[in-house]
């Protein structure tokens, strides 16, 4: 079976000429990826958006972890998901009450963003969340590393989700010297 994460001879040539980095042969990518997905299967938390794939679940967590530790975040998700199970319930949520829910996360926009999200996502998308990542990204509030993580982690798509941690080990690992700071060079790493 071919396994359609595989980098292209062309895609690597690619990313040589245009960034300048050489990427690893294919046998190093599959023994590090089988390495890092074990080490993670061996040490990963137990936490509550990560009990299913839901996309709806998935979403919030990634909003809420904005800027916001994952301890403090905890009880602040499963009292939200208490209140507001689904897109449904949270496109119709009455303002007062969303924005108690979110009290002491601070950032109020990201829970503004996430109501007209969901409204967008009941009128737009028939209640579901849209599985094409050029549609997620349309949703009101979600850049690209949010669609990414949505993307692969609800749906499994080989999508990018690319933040600033991540760039800190590829930068290591391949020897980038692009400065992570700056927003246009959030592309080599997606790359």
């Amino acid at each position: 079976m071919k396994n359609e994460n595989v980098l292209s001879k062309a895609q690597a040539e690619t990313i040589k000429e245009v960034y300048g980095i050489e990427m690893w042969p294919q046998e190093k990518i599959e023994r590090f990826r089988a390495t890092l997905l074990s080490w993670y299967d061996l040490e990963k938390r137990t936490l509550p958006w990560r009990i299913n794939n839901d996309p709806y679940r998935i979403w919030v967590s990634e909003i809420m972890l904005q800027q916001t530790r994952v301890d403090t975040v905890i009880p602040y998700y499963l009292n939200f998901m208490k209140k507001f199970p689904s897109i449904q319930a949270l496109a119709e949520a009455e303002e007062d009450t969303l924005l108690k829910a979110w009290e002491g996360l601070g950032y109020y926009s990201r829970v503004r963003n996430l109501q007209k999200a969901a409204i967008q996502i009941s009128e737009e998308y028939n209640g579901e969340m849209p599985r094409d990542p050029k549609e997620i990204i349309k949703l009101k509030g979600i850049g690209p590393y949010t669609a990414g993580a949505i993307s692969s982690m609800a749906f499994g798509l080989p999508e990018p989700a690319v933040d600033g941690n991540v760039m800190r080990v590829l930068s290591r690992l391949f020897e980038i010297d692009a400065d992570i700071a700056k927003p246009g060079n959030r592309k080599i790493f997606e790359a």
